[in-house]
């Protein structure tokens, strides 16, 4: 059965431990084996499973200096969460960026089984250092 408000409080863990901790290893574990996480600007680059996805997030965002959002909005229904949020992005070398996203999570068993992030590609790769851009082309270590 489709708990909305259990569901709104796993997503609610999900954004602590991605922005409060930076513990991408809890992101992880919040997934089922079979949970998939993409970005929708290259849905193809995505992670399967909590190992992945935690490697994922960690090669994209660890560079990170700062990284907090602002939740604009947060809607629960039957196995959906979506939020519609802004990130805040400060790299170690100075350069910010403020980048929208709308964040789709689909939940099976009090456990997060999809996560999709809409967002406009080039309002991050105009602000990203050449440094970052490079690393994340570099991928998994």
């Amino acid at each position: 059965m489709d708990d909305p408000a259990a569901n709104r409080a796993l997503v609610g863990r999900l954004w602590a431990a991605l922005y409060d901790r930076r513990d991408y290893d809890e992101v992880g574990s919040l997934f089922t084996p079979d949970g998939f996480y993409t970005d929708m600007p290259n849905p193809q680059a995505g992670a399967t499973g909590p190992a992945q996805i935690a490697a994922r997030l960690r090669l994209g965002l660890g560079p990170i200096e700062r990284h907090t959002h602002d939740v604009e909005l947060l809607l629960a229904e039957g196995d959906a969460v979506v939020t519609e949020h802004v990130e805040h992005w400060g790299f170690p070398t100075g350069e910010t960026v403020s980048l929208p996203f709308v964040s789709v999570h689909r939940i099976r068993d009090g456990q997060l089984v999809s996560w999709r992030d809409y967002w406009n590609f080039p309002t991050l790769m105009d602000a990203a250092p050449a440094w970052w851009l490079e690393h994340i082309a570099a991928g998994y270590r």
